[in-house]
């Protein structure tokens, strides 16, 4: 999917629509995303009529738009029976016409892969499913707190390239005691059993986690900076020589195969978020807005149900806010950013003398058709070259 131009200095990267299910079977212990356990179960049918309610309130802010790309993110998606997908996919199509070509992507996890369940899946829409397998070591998942083991990981895999004619798997690397050497012989494990895409990220210890209390008492120690940038150094290159490079700093595709729903996001396109703790950016009248809903599931129920919608904080962003989004999202993406939509957002165009700098120091460098983009070495330090370059 390539970005076209309108007459919106956003441009047209397409139009998504990202639904949040909430609930996992446990939270591990390195996850700050807005997930949640209920032990007791879930009513799918009240929240499939509360998603409902918020698809229609999202489609009367966004009249005359074309779905290119739909993503059921969580938690844990696989865990919602198969009617219920296909009563949120049917919501969609309702409202807005979707592309014929739309994917439609749903995160799984390997532990609650059933075949039967995947084939309603696919028979619901479903045409690309996202599998966290995380590691393909026994003793790393038990870290992580993964509900599955190797061989179940394995098997999901196998199941879901079975079903699906897309597929991808993410991995945790930088974990726990972790080196080059042993993540090496991993990732090729991993990648002999890829097939179009695999999301490869460095763990963060993020606050508020219990992965950061016990690094802050000691008793979890990850890799130094050193070592982390030794394992990404190992990941770009077993990666490229599998065939499945990186498009994005922690994304790796054969050409043709990324994920065009995150394509949208990192080209900075138009997405609506719906469900608890959805964000969204949408262009209005008043041009364009970031949307953030109630994160708590019982809590966001009970405000779509008496408002109409989930939503509790609406942004206008400023033509600064919208340029520092899509240098930020835009320079993660090894095709880069087009100088020239940096200069009809913010107004003004990037410095040309801090480019020459970054590109001389071997951190930029310009792509066909007068892009720019971080080479190879700027990639790790992305943040330093955007805050040298929005300065």
């Amino acid at each position: 999917m390539q970005a076209t131009g309108l007459d919106h200095p956003t441009r047209d990267a397409g139009f998504g629509i990202y639904l949040h299910w909430p609930f996992c079977a446990a939270k591990c212990p390195y996850c700050d995303f807005n997930s949640h356990v209920r032990h007791g179960g879930v009513d799918e049918p009240r929240f499939l009529q509360a998603f409902r309610t918020e698809i229609d309130h999202a489609a009367g802010r966004t009249p005359g738009r074309t779905v290119t790309s739909i993503f059921l993110g969580g938690g844990t998606p696989s865990l919602m029976q198969p009617a219920t997908v296909a009563g949120l996919l049917d919501a969609v199509a309702a409202r807005w016409p979707v592309a014929p070509d739309a994917e439609i992507t749903l995160e799984a996890n390997p532990s609650s892969v059933e075949a039967s369940r995947f084939r309603g899946y696919r028979a619901a829409g479903v045409n690309r499913v996202s599998l966290g397998v995380q590691a393909l070591n026994d003793p790393s998942l038990r870290t992580l707190g993964r509900l599955h083991d190797v061989a179940q990981a394995l098997d999901a895999i196998r199941v879901a390239q079975a079903t699906f004619e897309r597929t991808s798997f993410d991995l945790i690397y930088a974990r726990p005691d972790q080196t080059p050497a042993m993540w090496r012989v991993e990732l090729d494990e991993a990648l002999k059993r890829a097939g179009e895409h695999v999301s490869l990220y460095q763990l963060t210890i993020e606050p508020g986690t219990p992965f950061y209390g016990l690094a802050n008492a000691g008793k979890l120690v990850v890799p130094d900076d050193e070592t982390g940038r030794a394992l990404y150094d190992v990941t770009q290159e077993r990666c490229a020589r599998a065939g499945l490079p990186a498009y994005e700093i922690s994304n790796h595709a054969r050409p043709g195969a990324e994920s065009r729903h995150n394509l949208l996001y990192w080209r900075y396109g138009e997405y609506a978020g719906i469900g608890p703790g959805a964000h969204g950016r949408l262009v209005t009248g008043v041009g364009r807005v970031g949307t953030v809903t109630e994160r708590g599931p019982e809590a966001w129920l009970a405000r779509v149900e008496r408002d109409g919608h989930g939503i509790v904080e609406t942004e206008s962003l400023s033509p600064a806010d919208q340029a520092d989004e899509f240098l930020v999202m835009g320079l993660r993406l090894r095709e880069g950013i087009d100088p020239e939509r940096y200069a009809a957002l913010k107004g003004r165009p990037l410095n040309g003398n801090r480019i020459g700098m970054l590109i001389g120091d071997g951190l930029l460098e310009r792509r066909p058709g007068g892009r720019i983009a971080a080479t190879g070495r700027g990639a790790p330090v992305l943040n330093a070259v955007v805050a040298d370059l929005a300065g």
